[in-house]
């Protein structure tokens, strides 16, 4: 009896000791399951791209862009910002079981398992959005076990430190829409030409199932492929409770219209301006790409977001975009000399050349002015200079070469002054000029007001012949619509690392007066003629209401607007890349664009005059005979002068009863036409 009692007590005693042991390896693997989550809880993730990435500001501080090499489109933007559809259809097809799961759907991850056990191959999967996010931020593809067990690492760490909203915000932002967009906002704006917060229905469902396969439901090269899994979705929202069953088959039967592959990125913002950024840091700087790609970097630069807006619509609208038109546009602040908007070019996609930096395009006409102002600060000319506008051969370097240029339609004006000249674009009186002052004296001030280009001093400079670029005509203009002062042309303001501190500042240099103020005003009051009734730009003069100057150019390869205002000096071109010649219609794109933009720019700056210096006199002529007008003169112009280069001797045309002559200003009697007196400039200016 005493044995067969003991036997129960040694396996009550074995399955005591069997539950002792299972209760301590069970509070040893919570211990050890609580230290591990503890560990991935405190371990930091590697840092993201857009961590590591350097950042390109504009001068607000927003961020623009960030530089990559991975021709990456993106734009990031807030759940807020995206359809709601989009994000129902997303999750729908996806991952159901988002906001219930902790990172993995176990349910489904077993039923792939023996799907793989069954068929001897790991051909299926059941990623859940998380597991997605983690290995498109931190793992390649590839289908090893080792990827898998960092990805569910990964995974676990997003959960923990993340919400669920914000790892569906990364994702939507992170995933790849195939053709080189990565997150919705790019997708949408590729596909459809919208932001993402205005997709509908359809168009949502369409884009939900790109990710899958990219190429493979791509719109553009599989448009079957992408109108199928549309359906599918559709249906999978329907069964979810998202839509009605009638929602998703009117859905399915909406014909969506795709923008043309390869038009124009919209959500690139900014790109040629990004690259500009990209050249000056490591070529001018000297720091490295790696360091500007990966060294988490602050790039604060000069660009005013809304100017650059105004900058692409203008080309957008004016710009065909069929056709193999190039053009630029840069426009800066003469006080500053800041670069506030930059355009390269009308499609960043198909063409990343910069050819607002190109230094090979002649200017034509545009150049004249600094030819002009030349003139004007020998004070060997004033705008009441004559010559004679006619057919001419120019004999120059001791007769041994000659010149014969020509105006455009063969239409010569006989005797014509400066206004009349720069307003007309006569290219007889521009020759005459730079004979007369010139042409080393004319590269000389090119040369004081920023152009690095080389010129040729010959004749044929005065009608800009020597090519330069346009960011070196508006930096040129801005000295002028400046007052004379010469501000360095400047984009970055500076650049922190990734802890904020200092990496370089742009230096707080004062601007050099290179011309007499008194020179850069009467120049500035002659351009203004370019855009009144028998201007160059009289076309696009009722775009803009403010007080404006600028001169056209054109050649037979390029058309050029190149124009100020007291707050921004624009440079914009039109051509071809290939040295093809432009049509009469093509060359006159570049006035609309110029026009278009200020105004647009300006919107919300109040209108100004161009402020007058020191060394300027307004005086009343006779435009017959250039002399002073007196009482008796019938019509009479204020126009200004370099103090000291004013006629001095008064119109004795149109002598009163005797034949005395009495200064117009003396008189009561018959004032100057009011849209040429200073005070009506400045109502018409005002009102307008």
């Amino acid at each position: 009896m005493p044995r067969d009692s003991a036997k129960p007590k040694v396996k009550r005693h074995r399955l005591r000791r069997l539950i002792r042991l299972a209760a301590v390896m069970t509070v040893l693997m919570v211990l050890a399951a609580g230290a591990l989550l503890g560990y991935l809880y405190n371990k930091p993730l590697p840092p993201i791209g857009d961590d590591i990435r350097s950042r390109l500001l504009d001068a607000r501080g927003n961020v623009l862009t960030t530089f990559t090499t991975d021709g990456r489109s993106r734009n990031p933007v807030t759940l807020d910002q995206i359809a709601p559809e989009l994000i129902q259809a997303t999750l729908a097809v996806e991952d159901r079981k988002f906001y219930s799961h902790s990172g993995f759907d176990l349910k489904g991850m077993a039923r792939a398992v023996l799907a793989n056990l069954e068929t001897g191959e790991r051909s299926q999967g059941a990623s859940t959005l998380t597991q997605q996010l983690a290995r498109n931020l931190y793992l390649t593809h590839e289908k090893t076990w080792t990827r898998k067990a960092k990805e569910a690492v990964y995974t676990m760490q997003l959960e923990m430190k993340y919400s669920k909203k914000e790892i569906l915000n990364m994702y939507l932002n992170e995933i790849y829409y195939g053709h080189g967009a990565y997150g919705i906002e790019a997708a949408s704006r590729m596909y459809f030409g919208k932001a993402a917060a205005d997709l509908n229905l359809a168009e949502s469902a369409l884009l939900a199932g790109i990710p899958k396969g990219p190429t493979y439901y791509s719109p553009y090269t599989h448009p079957d492929n992408a109108k199928k899994r549309q359906s599918i979705i559709l249906n999978s929202m329907a069964q979810v409770g998202d839509i009605t069953e009638e929602q998703a088959e009117e859905a399915a039967r909406t014909v969506l219209s795709f923008k043309p592959q390869g038009q124009k990125d919209t959500v690139v913002l900014a790109p040629y301006f990004r690259d500009y950024i990209r050249g000056l840091v490591t070529d001018t700087l000297g720091i490295s790409n790696d360091e500007l790609e990966l060294g988490g970097l602050n790039v604060y630069t000069t660009l005013d977001p809304d100017m650059q807006q105004a900058a692409e619509e203008a080309v957008d609208k004016e710009m065909d975009p069929a056709s193999e038109l190039e053009t630029a546009l840069v426009s800066i602040d003469p006080r500053t000399g800041y670069i506030k908007a930059m355009v390269g070019g009308k499609n960043y996609r198909s063409n990343q050349f910069n050819h607002a930096l190109a230094t090979t395009r002649q200017p034509g006409s545009s150049f004249k002015p600094i030819m002009y102002l030349t003139a004007l600060s020998s004070k060997t000319m004033t705008g009441l200079s004559v010559f004679n506008s006619q057919p001419t051969l120019f004999h120059y370097d001791n007769n041994r070469k000659t010149y014969q240029p020509k105006n455009f339609g063969d239409k010569y004006l006989g005797e014509i002054n400066m206004r009349q000249a720069i307003a007309a674009s006569d290219n007889i009186y521009a020759v005459n000029t730079i004979m007369k002052i010139g042409a080393d004296h004319v590269a000389e001030m090119a040369s004081r007001l920023g152009i690095k280009s080389p010129l040729q001093s010959v004749p044929s400079l005065a009608l800009g012949t020597s090519p330069v670029s346009p960011l070196e005509m508006a930096s040129a203009f801005a000295v002028i619509g400046g007052g004379g002062v010469r501000q360095p042309v400047t984009a970055i303001l500076k650049i922190t690392d990734s802890k904020g501190e200092l990496v370089y500042e742009a230096p707080q240099a004062k601007g050099e007066q290179v011309v007499e103020p008194a020179a850069a005003y009467v120049l500035t009051r002659l351009m203004e003629g370019v855009f009144e009734s028998g201007g160059t730009g009289n076309r696009v003069a009722s775009i803009i209401k403010r007080p404006v100057a600028g001169k056209t150019g054109t050649t037979d390869t390029d058309g050029w607007m190149v124009g100020f205002t007291p707050e921004l000096s624009t440079a914009v071109w039109v051509g071809y890349d290939k040295g093809r010649d432009i049509a009469t219609s093509d060359g006159r794109r570049a006035a609309p664009i110029f026009a278009e933009y200020t105004e647009k720019a300006l919107a919300n700056v109040p209108p100004k005059i161009f402020p007058i210096p020191d060394g300027v006199v307004s005086v009343y002529i006779n435009p017959e005979s250039g002399k002073l007008a007196t009482a008796a003169c019938p019509e009479k112009e204020l126009e200004t002068f370099i103090s000291g280069t004013e006629p001095t001797a008064y119109c004795d045309e149109h002598s009163t009863t005797g034949g005395e002559t009495a200064p117009a200003e003396e008189s009561p009697a018959a004032p100057a036409r009011e849209e040429h007196s200073l005070w009506g400039d400045i109502k018409r200016w005002w009102l307008n």
